[in-house]
């Protein structure tokens, strides 16, 4: 279940959350069975109500029920069998078209339900690491990407993952080293946040960001 490292280059994008009002299916193809487009059709209907409901819930219940969607919705498939690509990151809403996706693309889903119900972006990350497999002195090692939490600015962040169901702090999780982390705001190594733009230097951010903004999800500043 190895996802594919992260590229560097593109563009700058600066962007914040719009509404989810205008998520369509419009990615469903005349090649889809009934049965296929019906499924797509359910999920992203499904998606919209959990973003409505979870304005009622407390931030913990709305983690653990982001993190469960995505978990149970989305079966892990790599790039090349889902995209015929090497590396592909998607939106939340081609991800639940397909209902499949790499960790990049569960990462991304949830990082932008919770957006889009209220998180601040500032308490949200993307953590590029290094999944351990095996016993903690295990040298086999596979790139991996987890959304953080971060309850306050200097707390330590609750780890949602597709490769467990349930969320744990970063302390919980010794099979993960970290690499980088990222948002729409800025890159952090080793903790500490770096001058680099994530709009300029990670191209897949860049990419999915515009086609987020194309699909109503997000627009530019």
């Amino acid at each position: 279940m190895a996802c594919s490292a992260i590229a560097v280059s593109g563009e700058n994008a600066r962007i914040q959350a719009d509404s989810y009002s205008d998520i369509t299916a419009s990615g469903i193809t005349a090649s889809d069975t009934a049965a296929e487009q019906d499924g797509a059709q359910l999920r992203l209907a499904r998606w919209q109500q959990l973003l409505s409901y979870s304005h009622q819930l407390t931030t913990s219940q709305t983690l653990r029920r982001i993190n469960r969607f995505f978990n149970q919705q989305v079966r892990f498939e790599d790039d090349i069998t889902v995209w015929q690509r090497t590396d592909y990151w998607a939106t939340p809403r081609e991800t639940l078209l397909k209902a499949a996706g790499d960790c990049e693309d569960f990462a991304i889903a949830k990082y932008i339900s919770l957006l889009q119900i209220g998180i601040k972006q500032r308490q949200l990350r993307l953590i590029y690491v290094k999944a351990l497999s095996g016993p903690p002195d295990s040298p086999l090692q596979q790139a991996h990407m987890v959304l953080a939490y971060y309850p306050e600015s200097d707390a330590e962040p609750l780890i949602l993952d597709n490769l467990i169901s349930d969320i744990r702090p970063a302390s919980q999780r010794p099979d993960l080293i970290p690499i980088f982390s990222f948002n729409s705001e800025g890159i952090w190594v080793t903790g500490r946040r770096t001058t680099a733009s994530p709009g300029t230097q990670l191209s897949g951010w860049q990419s999915v960001l515009l086609r987020m903004r194309q699909e109503g999800l997000y627009r530019r500043l």
